[in-house]
């Protein structure tokens, strides 16, 4: 009786060894990585990632909002729940190598026919019509991981788990540059809107001065209608962007997860700073720091281990059972001990042969994914990339935007001051006063868009590189 268990147990040793190697990892090709992004120096390994959030974002009001944000936005919430699912599934995936254990009780009666075998035979020897069957047991079965199967899908549940991780961290960076971004546009509208209420005064003021000179017979009807048009340019401006703040307003009021309101803010556009080097540091570092860039790192490794699922799914199961319990073909009897008291062992190995090629398919399904996975990766390598160098870009050229449009707001301020004085000497016509006026009103709504594009710029870059945590 011991020879056939003994075989059986070299057999499942010898088998165990020689398929072990089934689902082994394969090594896939590292993307291609510049030493440095364009339009960034060579060699400089800090980057503005490594800043945390209240370093890079020194505003109070702002920092204020990022935290009502982080903490009641619904996208993140969803995120975060995501997460603990997918957690959940990955330590349940850890106990993929225990045996399961089940329950079972039954109860039944049955009358059989009487020309039956189970009639006649239940009459013979039972001297009854009906046959019962009681039966309470324990099945303790397992699965051998022979092939690394078991091994695989723990891999996979892991990668599953660590992208549903990045994917919050997406959302977190995705939001952080969101509130940022909107706060920045609605300090942008509050100077529009200084610049336009400062100007339709000294629109007021002009106005005055030529309806009297109008009264004295120096100008006609036509240089009071001038003055008017251009008074209305100014205070059109002021619902236009009273509508503009309000719907802003409600923009972060909705990203920080409360209902529509006003935003407490304070300070202005130009009081704004980020630190004077805004180093990109070195492109590899984007691997380790942007979320989709991970996400898609995982993804390489969840299509790998289902390779090796695949795979292990071609080759022989080995499975093995155990029962104990009670049984009794009457009730009375059902918990008598030790007479009602059995059990069995079952070890079997089941190898697919024919399954109209669905293994082999499966398998190779698996492999194109791999592939397709690798590629993603390098896509998604050099989005970031892309990215970061654009952010770079945008950055150098607005700053250079900025300073040209500062010089013209400067030089259209003295106009209109100059302006005022000669036309107030008669040393200048009324058209030259609204001309002046129109251009530094103007020039003046255009730089602080200048000033808002830049640091929505300098937010873009931060969140190209990955920073947010």
């Amino acid at each position: 009786m011991k020879t056939p268990i003994y075989k059986l147990t070299a057999l499942m040793l010898l088998v165990f060894l020689g398929g072990c190697k089934v689902s082994k990892d394969i090594i896939l090709s590292p993307a291609s990585i510049p030493e440095s992004f364009r339009n960034a120096p060579v060699g400089v390994e800090n980057s503005i990632a490594k800043l945390a959030i209240k370093q890079f974002f020194t505003d109070v009001t702002l920092g204020r909002l990022l935290d009502t944000a982080l903490l009641r936005n619904y996208d993140l919430q969803i995120a975060m729940k995501n997460m603990d699912a997918a957690q959940l599934l990955f330590r349940q995936s850890k106990l993929g190598n225990l045996p399961q254990l089940n329950l079972n009780i039954t109860a039944n009666s049955s009358r059989p026919s009487d020309n039956s075998l189970n009639g006649l035979s239940a009459g013979q020897f039972l001297n009854t019509k009906h046959i019962e069957d009681y039966n309470a047991n324990l099945v303790l079965s397992w699965e051998a991981d022979i092939w690394g199967k078991i091994g695989s899908q723990k891999k996979a549940a892991l990668a599953t788990y660590l992208q549903s991780a990045e994917a919050r961290k997406a959302v977190q960076m995705r939001l952080i540059a969101n509130v940022a971004q909107g706060y920045y546009r609605l300090l942008m509208l509050d100077t529009q809107m200084s610049v336009a209420k400062r100007n339709l005064a000294l629109n007021d003021s002009t106005l005055t001065i030529i309806k009297m000179q109008f009264d004295a017979g120096q100008v006609s009807s036509l240089a009071i209608q001038q003055a008017e048009a251009q008074q209305l340019v100014a205070a059109q401006l002021i619902p236009s962007l009273q509508q503009d703040i309000s719907i802003q307003e409600n923009a972060l009021s909705i990203l920080a997860g409360q209902l529509p309101a006003a935003v407490i803010r304070q300070g202005s556009l130009d009081e704004v700073v980020f630190p004077a080097q805004l180093s990109a540091g070195i492109p590899s570092a984007i691997l380790a720091q942007r979320p989709d860039v991970r996400s898609a790192e995982l993804a390489m490794d969840l299509a790998n281990a289902q390779v090796g699922v695949a795979k292990a799914s071609m080759y022989p199961n080995l499975n093995i059972t155990a029962t104990a319990g009670l049984n009794a073909f009457k009730a009375s009897n059902w918990f008598n001990l030790p007479a009602s008291l059995f059990g069995m062992v079952v070890g079997g190995v089941t190898q697919p042969l024919f399954q109209r090629k669905q293994l082999k398919t499966q398998f190779e399904v698996a492999k194109i994914e791999r592939e397709e996975a690798v590629l993603q990766f390098r896509q998604s390598v050099l989005i970031a990339v892309g990215e970061v160098s654009d952010e770079l870009s945008n950055i150098e050229q607005l700053k250079q935007q900025h300073a040209i449009a500062q010089r013209r707001v400067n030089t259209l301020k003295d106009a209109v001051k100059n302006a005022g004085l000669l036309f107030n000497n008669g040393m200048a016509t009324y058209l030259e006063v609204i001309t002046a006026q129109s251009n530094a009103l103007q020039s003046e709504l255009a730089l602080a868009s200048i000033k808002t594009a830049e640091l929505h710029a300098t937010v873009a870059l931060y969140r190209a590189l990955g920073g947010g945590f």
